[in-house]
């Protein structure tokens, strides 16, 4: 696996299990408004580290939990 996901599987196992981070529909929203904020520094920041494309997919991917997880309610 690359130190940067490529895909919402490899993605998910890193959250969950390296930094132990749920992930519940409450973090995807607050993570996703965030992220669909491109004026917030944060987000600025993120494109710095990691560019637009692993932005895009992070977005998709905490699109996929809030999917999920509305399901299950």
């Amino acid at each position: 696996m690359s130190i940067i996901p490529k895909n919402f599987d490899d993605w998910k196992w890193c959250i969950e299990k390296k930094c132990g981070i749920p992930l519940t529909i409450e973090f995807a929203r607050q993570r996703l408004a965030v992220y669909e904020d491109h004026s917030n520094v944060e987000t600025q920041r993120f494109i710095s580290n990691y560019g637009v494309e692993h932005l895009e997919n992070i977005k998709n991917w905490m699109r996929i939990v809030l999917g999920s997880e509305e399901k299950k309610i």
